[in-house]
């Protein structure tokens, strides 16, 4: 099993940046595909972005290419979501989630059974 702790939100003005990190518990993060997902109040949640085990492959929501960047640091057991031109469709609570088993990344919310509680962020505008 793995833990996972998010950290990094708070309030931003529209056109600002923030970075979110996680940080999970475990020998074996560096074999989980891990991604970001958020949810809005009276939204579902939405898939953010996503990195393979080695880092070799990420994938974005269209809501965010190119002004999110999802890195990790495997010996840190860390993944980093960077915000940057935020804007005030962006507020949500943002979601870590681990996907074991050197598995491809996915973008569906149901592939992955480890999630942390979430960060707030609030872009104004």
């Amino acid at each position: 099993q793995v833990q996972l702790v998010e950290s990094g939100g708070g309030l931003v003005q529209a056109g600002g940046s923030l970075r979110l990190s996680c940080a999970a518990s475990g020998r074996t993060f560096s074999s989980y595909a891990m991604g970001w997902f958020r949810q809005a109040p009276g939204k579902e949640r939405e898939f953010v972005a996503a990195i393979s085990w080695n880092g070799g492959s990420t994938y974005y929501g269209d809501s965010v290419k190119g002004r999110f960047t999802i890195s990790r640091d495997n010996a840190k057991n860390m993944v980093y979501l960077q915000m940057n031109s935020l804007k005030p469709e962006d507020t949500a609570v943002y979601y870590c989630a681990a996907r074991p088993g050197y598995t491809s990344v996915i973008v569906a919310a149901s592939g992955y059974p480890y999630w942390g509680q979430g960060t707030q962020v609030t872009v104004s505008s």
